[in-house]
């Protein structure tokens, strides 16, 4: 799957989460930070995990994911590095299947 699909899955699952209406003003693009940019709040952050698992399964595990980080990592997060942890668990599965 490629760079641009997962950002547009995931921009779909940030609509889900804080609105259309919200996105369409701010604009997701892969340098947009979820927490500067988005203002997302930690239970956001939740639902979109439950989002992400509900769409991609167990191939990708987003919570894993914020585990290994610290907390300025977790405030810098921009949208592109979830885009390309998604991109590479998928990869890896398909490599292996």
């Amino acid at each position: 799957m490629d760079a641009e699909t997962i950002l547009a899955d995931v921009t779909r699952m940030l609509a889900e989460v804080i609105g259309d209406d919200y996105l369409e003003e701010v604009g997701v693009t892969m340098d947009t930070a979820f927490s500067g940019d988005l203002e997302l709040e930690s239970i956001e952050f939740v639902a979109l995990a439950g989002l992400m698992k509900a769409h991609y399964g167990g191939d990708v595990d987003f919570v894993g994911f914020l585990a290994d980080m610290d907390l300025h990592q977790i405030i810098a997060l921009r949208v592109g590095q979830v885009v390309d942890h998604i991109q590479v668990c998928l990869m890896a599965v398909g490599s292996r299947g």
